[in-house]
């Protein structure tokens, strides 16, 4: 009796030491992580960063035109440079790790719907502190959007304002700051973080690859499954909230911004170099290491559905939920399956937990 009793403790223990080891606990394969860390961080993520650089540069100087002579034509130009700045962001939104993390670099740079109360209340008093948390739906895209589309009905009014120094200092501002936040995350990476970052190969929580895979997979189920589609399309809510759409005020390319977020996880899926120079390591890679090609698969064919879901609807989602809303839901559940291969699938066959709450409680 004894034994049977002592065997069933060690058969107990053991069951509870590999219950405690899933996930983050350590475990080792013969996959070489450093190869797509430095994958990640040399042809990815670095050049990315500095594409958007160099695009928030032109848009500087397209403002500084525009303010010193706010005409039709300089308009046109900002605008222009405004939503190529924007298509670049996509590329690097998800990358919140570094210094984008501890300064929360994507608060200040794309919270919408912009709060236009806030908005006016720091250019009518002229005093404001841009990097306050208070201000982060007064900042970033959405709030250039707002003050070269939303200011008034149409592009004469919308010129009208720029008589007032106020609004020429409050758009100067906006998008120094977007380019010096930029600046500073970018120099953060190629002086210091990317060491740090290639160098953390293990599997705990607090090394790179685990916590870059639920930053990755937190945007996805965030920023682009929740946010441009979730949120404006009434998923969680009791009716559709069109007002929510990313490029409120633009109108015409909320599916554009849609379908860069789109390519621009892809290409971290499959290792695509930004610069479009072929692939490296990658989590498709890792997968196929691991004998998981039929989830790649799967995956793939999830992107292809969900892309051709997006590519159907029209290119404003503010019209396009105040049209036929169905079709934004039907995109949305395209993205959700995805989430679910990227959160409980990959997640396991990499032996990484998931670090974050649900975004929302699914």
């Amino acid at each position: 009796m004894k034994k049977i009793i002592l065997g069933t403790i060690i058969v107990g223990f053991i069951i509870a030491c590999s219950s405690s080891s899933g996930g983050s606990g350590g475990t080792t394969d013969n996959y070489d992580r450093s190869a797509l860390l430095v994958n990640l961080a040399d042809n990815i993520i670095i050049p990315a960063f500095q594409d958007l650089e160099t695009e928030l540069s032109t848009l500087t100087e397209a403002k500084n035109n525009f303010v010193t002579t706010p005409n039709q034509a300089n308009l046109e130009v900002l605008r222009a440079s405004w939503l190529t700045a924007y298509t670049a962001w996509q590329y690097v939104e998800m990358f919140d790790i570094g210094e984008a993390e501890t300064t929360l670099y994507g608060f200040q740079m794309n919270i919408y719907p912009a709060n236009i109360d806030d908005i006016s209340a720091n250019i009518n008093s002229g005093s404001y502190d841009l990097t306050h948390s208070n201000n982060n739906d007064a900042v970033g895209f959405p709030a250039v959007d707002y003050m070269i589309y939303g200011l008034a009905d149409n592009d004469a009014d919308i010129l009208t304002f720029y008589q007032s120094e106020n609004y020429t200092s409050y758009l100067s501002d906006l998008i120094d700051q977007m380019e010096s936040l930029t600046s500073s995350v970018l120099t953060n990476w190629t002086s210091s973080y990317r060491t740090t970052f290639v160098s953390q190969t293990g599997n705990t929580a607090t090394s790179s690859l685990n916590k870059f895979t639920n930053d990755f997979i937190y945007y996805f189920e965030k920023g682009l499954r929740a946010n441009k589609f979730g949120i404006p399309a009434g998923v969680f809510s009791t009716d559709p909230l069109p007002e929510t759409v990313e490029a409120l005020y633009a109108k015409a390319f909320s599916k554009d911004l849609a379908l860069e977020a789109l390519s621009a996880v892809e290409a971290v899926f499959y290792g695509d170099a930004f610069s479009g120079s072929g692939s490296g390591e990658s989590f498709k890679s890792y997968l196929i290491s691991l004998d998981r090609a039929d989830l790649v698969t799967e995956i793939t064919t999830k992107f292809e559905d969900a892309r051709e879901k997006i590519e159907a609807l029209d290119d404003s989602f503010y019209d396009q939920i105040n049209t036929d809303n169905t079709k934004m839901t039907e995109a949305y559940d395209a993205l959700q399956l995805l989430v679910v291969s990227f959160k409980v699938d990959m997640l396991q066959a990499f032996d990484i937990s998931v670090d974050y709450v649900d975004a929302d409680g699914d």
